[in-house]
């Protein structure tokens, strides 16, 4: 390849780049007011009626969540690069249990992560020689904590919410670990697991700025564009929420007074199936409506961080005990939070 070409691609991603951001910031800054001026005086809709207000939040809050997705994606697409699966093995070998597990769990925040890709990642943390408990901290931060999450609890709640989240999730993730590692339930892995011997590892890559630029373009074509549709579902359903739910109606079922909302709310979230962009705008929908923080948070948890196919995927490396164990020692975390999280607030 032509090295002056390269240096000229990389220059023009650069320029591109520095028009984007100011673009973005003025984007952002006049949503609200574009909003009101195309529902009201364009589309000529009547305030307050239910069907105007079910608009105006699904104009407001798609484009609001999708740039955001696009900023804060591109920015830890970027960090990724830093971040390599190989790399974290490395950095989690030989560490003791309780550190391990705040490390592996921090990490799991910025390592890239999904269901398809649980296995791989189990082996290859198993064939290292890190310990269980480690493993499975990992194993819980990377998909609840993910950056998805993160960015539509503090374009749609704040960053105190979100922040509460990340907390929270990190202290799951690490007290859920170092219990299961505790109990030393080794004898529950498929026996074939520990038989495997690690090969070779691949030679980190040294990657110069721009190529990191180029990275974090790629990791928001490829999320984006693989949970676009299910921020347009779930804003949808949030929107419907928004304006015609009675107010106070899901204090009913889902509010501080009723004893019983946290424990049902994870019970129904465990067999659910949804990513962060599909369930936190309906989950900001409930809230509105009346649902308490806590039950909404640990339903969340529940939908996200317990997915039935992260499960069934596990259930090739794990047997059934240890897969019941770890179900039972997150959920009755999660439990934990939301139970705390409604005394608070």
């Amino acid at each position: 390849m032509n090295l002056g070409n390269t240096s000229k691609a990389d220059n023009s991603r650069q320029y591109f780049l520095l028009l984007l951001l100011p673009l973005w910031f003025l984007l952002y800054h006049y949503l609200q007011p574009l909003t009101n001026l195309l529902v009201d005086d364009l589309l000529r809709m009547t305030k307050g009626k239910h069907l105007t207000e079910a608009v105006r939040f699904f104009i407001f809050e798609v484009p609001k969540v999708l740039l955001l997705l696009i900023l804060i994606i591109f920015c830890v697409g970027i960090i990724r690069t830093w971040f390599s699966p190989e790399r974290t093995r490395k950095a989690l070998e030989g560490k003791s249990l309780f550190t391990g597990n705040v490390m592996a769990s921090m990490l799991g925040i910025v390592t890239p992560f999904c269901s398809c890709s649980a296995i791989p990642l189990f082996l290859g943390f198993i064939e290292s020689g890190i310990p269980l408990g480690v493993t499975f901290s990992f194993l819980i931060a990377a998909p609840m904590i993910n950056e998805v999450a993160v960015i539509l609890l503090f374009g749609l709640f704040g960053w105190k919410t979100a922040l509460i989240y990340v907390v929270t999730g990190l202290v799951i993730a690490i007290t859920a670990g170092w219990v299961i590692g505790w109990l030393h339930l080794e004898k529950w892995v498929e026996d074939w697991v520990y038989k495997m011997k690690a090969g070779e590892q691949p030679e980190e890559e040294q990657l110069t700025f721009s190529v990191r630029v180029k990275r974090g373009f790629e990791a928001v074509r490829e999320i984006v564009g693989k949970v676009w549709i299910y921020v347009m579902i779930g804003i949808a359903v949030g929107a419907g929420v928004h304006g015609y739910v009675p107010q106070d109606f899901m204090a009913s079922f889902m509010g501080k007074s009723v004893w019983y909302s946290v424990p049902l709310s994870v019970l129904i979230g465990i067999p659910l199936y949804s990513n962060a962009a599909g369930i936190i705008p309906i989950v900001s929908a409930l809230i509105e409506k009346g649902a308490a923080l806590g039950t909404s948070l640990a339903f969340m948890m529940s939908v996200i961080g317990l997915s039935l196919p992260e499960m069934i995927i596990l259930r090739k490396v794990l047997k059934m005990p240890l897969i019941f164990t770890f179900i039972g020692v997150v959920g009755t975390g999660i439990m934990i939070v939301g139970f705390l999280f409604n005394l608070i607030f």
